[in-house]
This record gives structure tokens, C-alpha cells and sequence, in this order.
């Protein structure tokens, strides 16, 4: 959650609400960035949307924090007006890709000081070298989400639901139990 906290302290206005959005929904950066407001019912605390990875239609209700965030941007009179407008420019006019965005959050992970600063020099290694991995992405925020329901005692069938995920098999990948719910379980053992 510190990591969270630094990365809404550096974001812009539409980045917050995203990434608010990616914590409290567990969706993909593509299904966020083209929200539109007629997938908002703010009087039923809900976000229905069809996520495109899956295919499906998902059904979330609005988190308290995320709520509080959408109260406090305009609502477009105009239903299919995007939530995020340049978030939703820059994934429609890449035909659904989401580079520009990953790149985007990349910046605010690197001014949030959670990943080094991209140099772009030269390494020796040539193009033949493995590409180093990252484990910090915008996907990240699915992860801490899965978890966080997980830790807080829902149950496994409903983190699916609202994650979207295809089977308990993939909901439990997504699935890191953190040391302070695992301090939590032991200290529940009996004393002898």
C-alpha cells in the first residue's frame, strides 16, 4: 500500500483515477482507460463493463475510495464520453493497444522512485541479450487487488467474479498473501 500511496502522490488527475480504478477493480489497463460513463451507475455504486481479454461482462460495485475520486470529477452529459479522456485517445487510436499507457505509468513508477530511471544507453550486450524484466506494471495493481480481497476474507468465487478471472487455478496465481496476514493467521493458533 506505501507503493500505491507514493504512485497517487506523483500522478496527475486521470492517472489517480486510474490507478484507484486498477486497485479497487483488479481490471486491465485497456477495460480502465475505456470506461466510458454509461458503464457508471453512481446512484447503484456499480461498473458494469465488458472486459475484452475474457469477453465477458463484468459487474463490480464501487469501492469506497473510488467512488469518493468519481464524485469529485465532472460527469459527461454525453453517456459514451470516456472517464479518462486521454487515457481512452491514446488506447482507441492504437486500436486497443495500451504501450503509450504502459509507458505513461512506467514515468510515474520511476518519479514515484519504485523502478530506475530508463537510460537508454547502450549496455554492450547487443539485441541478442535477454530483456531484463520489470515486475512493477500497471498489471501489478490486479495482483495487489486479488490479494487484498483474499487477505480481507472474501471468498474465492467472488474475488473470480470481480476480477474476472476464468478459473480458481488463475485467481490463485494472482493470489500474494502478505506478512502481516500471515502474522495475523499464526497469531490465531492456541497457546499450549
Amino acid at each position: 500500500m506505501d507503493q500505491i500511496k507514493r504512485l497517487l502522490s506523483v500522478a496527475n488527475e486521470e492517472w489517480r483515477g486510474i490507478i484507484l480504478a486498477g486497485l479497487y477493480t483488479g481490471q486491465r489497463l485497456g477495460d480502465i482507460a475505456t470506461l466510458t460513463w454509461s458503464n457508471i451507475d453512481l446512484q447503484k455504486e456499480g461498473i458494469h463493463h465488458f472486459a475484452d481479454k475474457q469477453g465477458k461482462s463484468i459487474h463490480i460495485p464501487i469501492a469506497k475510495p473510488l467512488m469518493e475520486y468519481l464524485e469529485t470529477i465532472p460527469a459527461e452529459d454525453i453517456p459514451n464520453a470516456p472517464l479518462f479522456p486521454k487515457a481512452s485517445h491514446a488506447v482507441l487510436s492504437q486500436e486497443g493497444r495500451t504501450a503509450t499507457l504502459s509507458g505513461q505509468f512506467r514515468r510515474i513508477m520511476e518519479s514515484a522512485g519504485l523502478v530506475p530511471k530508463r537510460t537508454w544507453k547502450s549496455t554492450g550486450k547487443g539485441r541478442t541479450s535477454t530483456r531484463q524484466f520489470n515486475p512493477l506494471t500497471f498489471h501489478s495493481l490486479r495482483h495487489t487487488a486479488t490479494s487484498l480481497f483474499k487477505e480481507a476474507g472474501v471468498p474465492h468465487a467472488v474475488v473470480q467474479d470481480i476480477i474476472g478471472h476464468e478459473s480458481e487455478a488463475v485467481s490463485r496465481i494472482y493470489t500474494h498473501i502478505g506478512d502481516q496476514a500471515k502474522r495475523d493467521a499464526v497469531n490465531k493458533l492456541p497457546s499450549l
